[in-house]
C-alpha cells in the first residue's frame, strides 16, 4: 500500500487539473497563435506561469486504483502488475490467462 498522503496528493492535482484545464488550454491557444502581437503573447505566458504547478496535466502520477501503487502500472486495467496478478490468477479479470508456451 502506498502512503496514504501521496494517494491524496495525487487526487488533489487530478482535481485541480480538471478545474483548470479550460483555463490553461485557452491560454496556451493563445501563446500559439502567431497573428497576436508579441506583447500580448509574453502577456499570456506570464499568466500561464502564474498558474498553480499543480494545474498542469503532466504533474498527474499514474497510480494502482486498489494500492495506490505508482510503479508497474498498466494502462489498459488501471492497476499496477501486482494486484493485476493477484485478481488475474483469483479469476476476476474475465479473458486473462496465465502465458503457457
Amino acid at each position: 500500500m502506498a502512503k496514504k498522503s501521496a494517494v491524496e496528493n495525487n487526487n488533489r492535482r487530478m482535481k485541480m487539473v480538471s478545474n483548470k484545464k479550460d483555463t490553461r488550454f485557452g491560454l496556451q491557444k493563445v501563446i500559439r497563435n502567431r497573428t497576436i502581437s508579441l506583447d500580448e503573447r509574453v502577456a499570456m505566458v506570464h499568466k500561464l506561469a502564474e498558474m498553480p504547478r499543480n494545474s498542469s496535466r503532466v504533474r498527474v502520477r499514474n497510480r494502482c486504483g486498489l494500492t495506490g501503487r505508482p510503479r508497474g502500472f498498466y494502462r489498459k486495467f488501471g492497476m499496477s502488475r501486482i494486484a493485476l496478478r493477484e485478481l488475474a490468477s483469483a479469476g476476476f479479470l474475465p479473458g486473462v490467462t496465465k502465458a503457457s508456451w
